[in-house]
């Protein structure tokens, strides 16, 4: 089918879902791999996507879900926030580990300090995002990481 282990991965243990009549998680994968199959085709020419790029999509698909959690719980509809949130974490279980708060805040802390962005203040925050983007890609919801970088630069 495709040399992507992520991609084989996912067909896999939909195929498998299918068999155990487990809805949720077989119409979860089938739109993983349906978002992934649109990446791959999006651009001038279709493309295989490789794993990184593949995390990079459920990462953005598991993000989805938890927005919808809190969207559908602030409007009082509790049955599609937990449709939601077991989506969710179906995904989370294709994604690396997340990173902890404590984590986050060490990681900054430790980039700051090799940036050499702390005498700057909130104008060194591109400066240790960019240093930052490659260390936490897929592990950490950029909304945090951003927001525990301009609280340790006082922006």
């Amino acid at each position: 089918m495709s040399n992507s282990g992520m991609k084989q991965r996912l067909h896999d243990d939909m195929t498998a879902a299918l068999k155990a009549r487990d809805e949720i998680r077989k119409s979860t994968l089938r739109m993983a791999l349906t978002a992934i199959t649109k990446a791959e085709v999006a651009g001038k020419e279709a493309r295989e996507l490789s794993d990184t790029e593949i995390v990079d999509v459920l990462s953005s698909e598991a993000k989805k879900r938890r927005e919808s959690v809190v969207a559908y719980r602030d409007a009082g509809r509790a049955e599609l926030a937990d449709k939601e949130q077991a989506e969710a974490d179906i995904l989370a279980e294709y994604l690396p580990e997340q990173l902890t708060e404590d984590e986050i805040k060490a990681l900054v802390t430790e980039t700051i300090a090799a940036t050499g962005a702390a005498e700057l203040g909130p104008r060194g925050i591109g400066k240790v995002m960019g240093a930052l983007q490659p260390k936490t890609k897929g592990k950490a919801d950029g909304a945090a990481v951003s927001a525990e970088v301009k609280r340790q630069l006082g922006a």
